[in-house]
């Protein structure tokens, strides 16, 4: 009899390879409007064990964009960790010193959905071989922009851009794969748009779940 539980369509649509994503280990640098959904969207469909890293608490601004965020005040790793068994909180800042002395061995896949730049060319200079980036999500309205190619690959997207730059400068010579909007920002503060972030870590979960399937 086919199993029916909270993961019974996941079993309809992934066969027998549900197993390698119950099996999977997924760490999740960042739980704000893009790493949060992208979160939500791993625990849904079956990933069987995700550490997400953050240090902050959510505030009545992150309302426009973050899952969760009607929990103000609260650690925005613990209000993830409460919703789903399979996900283990960390509050921690995320700076090259913590990436440095993190062990990463343990997991499948590393998505960074952070902001900071020197943790982010840390993060990539530590695991490259098993990262997958979010680059800038916020300043844009347009959803069907949204892409994924090569770190190396982008265009229109000046955090990208900057983080390039600062591999280059790092010596990194590696590569993977990145998240990115091909559409120009359309303001110079961190204005944000639900309808994009979403987009953006939805697309990191769907790049983690193929990634994890095809092993």
């Amino acid at each position: 009899m086919d199993r029916v539980d909270r993961f019974t369509r996941s079993c309809w649509l992934f066969g027998d390879d549900f197993a390698k994503l119950e099996n999977a280990k997924i760490l999740v640098c960042g739980v704000g409007g893009v790493g949060g959904m992208c979160v939500d969207a791993l625990a849904r469909a079956g990933v069987g064990k995700i550490v997400v890293i953050d240090k902050d608490i959510f505030d009545i601004t992150n309302q426009n964009r973050q899952i969760y965020s009607e929990a103000v005040g609260a650690v925005k790793v613990s209000e993830f960790a409460k919703r789903y068994e399979s996900i283990e909180g960390v509050c921690e800042l995320i700076t090259p010193e913590f990436i440095e002395n993190f062990d990463f061995s343990e997991f499948d896949l590393v998505i960074d959905a952070i902001d900071d730049m020197s943790a982010k060319v840390a993060l990539a200079n530590k695991v490259s071989s098993k990262l997958i980036a979010s680059m800038g999500g916020a300043k844009r309205i347009d959803a069907t922009a949204v892409k994924v190619a090569s770190v190396w690959k982008t265009y229109n997207d000046p955090l990208a851009r900057k983080f390039r730059a600062e591999l280059k400068k790092s010596g990194f010579k590696g590569d993977f794969e990145v998240v990115f909007s091909t559409e120009e920002p359309r303001c110079k503060v961190l204005g944000s748009f639900m309808g994009v972030t979403a987009v953006f870590g939805l697309n990191l979960a769907s790049l983690a779940v193929r990634k994890i399937l095809n092993g």
